[in-house]
């Protein structure tokens, strides 16, 4: 059953199948909460294609990270690939809860989701009401932490997404990786484009929320020469250079102001950052030869590119 489950999840696109007994967590974890008779959590992995992150890395195109790397992942074929094996459980006797996470619960009383518009978000939510899916990942085998709380994979690196089923069925568990991937190195840390990470690998969500939106002129193509017209020159500037600091008020400020790229008319905001942070690891990854899924070409062939800040201070585009 062990093998079916992992050839239908991988035909369903996922690129990983973890698994991970009970017994891993400890009896307060949510697992227990969402369903006491759990016996297996299965962790599926499906990779954000290499290529979608590289519009951004060119500065060329920025739809589809957000399309196609989170929306279409998240909205259709996850939760198509954990019906499917959900229902291969179901037919065998036993029972699959189906569990992915919702994008709009934050815990924080005072936390935001970038990928999401500040609105709609509701904040303080307990623990409870969903996993710990960074946890059960982990458990589940198919990657470790990072030093910012991301996912990496020994494949993948952290370009990944995943999904879990809490099922009475008992599997054979997959073992947990040892953490090999993260060095520490920072340059997740330093590639941020509103250094909304602190050297301790701790996020400020507001202030990740206005960059990944793209309020630093000198990596978004499409801020026209007068954005930000409201602001005192020096703190506009301060903005579009990516060095002004936000609460969750001025952030939203902020972000009531950027449209600067046309919108994608889709449920999650369009990011024009690109996951500077998570790009950055990867091509330390790679650089490092730690990934064991190759490619013919590095994913960064030359220098980081950065616009000019001129037409911001002059009011006048330049090409």
């Amino acid at each position: 059953m062990r093998e079916q489950i992992i050839a239908l999840a991988k035909k369903c696109d996922a690129d990983i199948v973890g698994f991970a007994p009970a017994d891993r967590f400890e009896k307060k974890d949510p697992v227990f909460r969402l369903f006491p008779g759990v016996k297996t959590v299965i962790g599926l992995g499906f990779r954000v294609l290499r290529g979608i992150y590289r519009g951004v890395e060119e500065g060329t195109t920025y739809y589809q990270y957000t399309t196609m790397g989170v929306e279409n992942l998240e909205e259709t074929v996850m939760p198509m690939a954990l019906l499917r094996v959900s229902n291969l459980i179901e037919q065998e006797g036993y029972i699959a809860l189906p569990q992915r996470k919702s994008p709009l619960i934050v815990e924080g009383e005072n936390e935001t989701n970038p990928e999401m518009q500040y609105s709609d978000v509701y904040r303080g939510v307990t623990k409870e009401v969903q996993l710990d899916f960074l946890g059960c990942a982990v458990k589940c085998g198919l990657g470790e932490r990072s030093m910012i709380g991301s996912l990496l994979t020994p494949e993948y690196g952290p370009f990944i997404r995943y999904c879990f089923i809490l099922t009475d069925m008992e599997l054979e568990a997959t073992p947990m990786l040892t953490p090999s991937l993260c060095d520490g190195c920072g340059e997740c840390i330093k590639a941020c484009h509103g250094g909304a990470i602190d050297d301790t690998g701790k996020l400020n969500s507001w202030q990740c929320a206005v960059y990944y939106s793209g309020a630093n002129g000198t990596k978004n193509p499409f801020m026209p020469p007068e954005a930000f017209p409201d602001y005192p020159a020096e703190t506009r500037m301060d903005i579009i250079n990516g060095r002004a600091r936000f609460d969750a008020e001025s952030a939203k400020d902020v972000l009531d102001q950027i449209y600067f790229y046309p919108p994608a008319k889709h449920f999650y905001r369009t990011s024009i950052c690109g996951r500077a942070c998570d790009r950055a690891c990867y091509i330390h990854l790679e650089a490092k030869g730690v990934l064991t899924k190759k490619f013919n070409h590095p994913f960064r062939e030359k220098p980081d590119w950065q616009l000019s800040t001129r037409q911001f201070e002059t009011g006048k585009r330049e090409d």
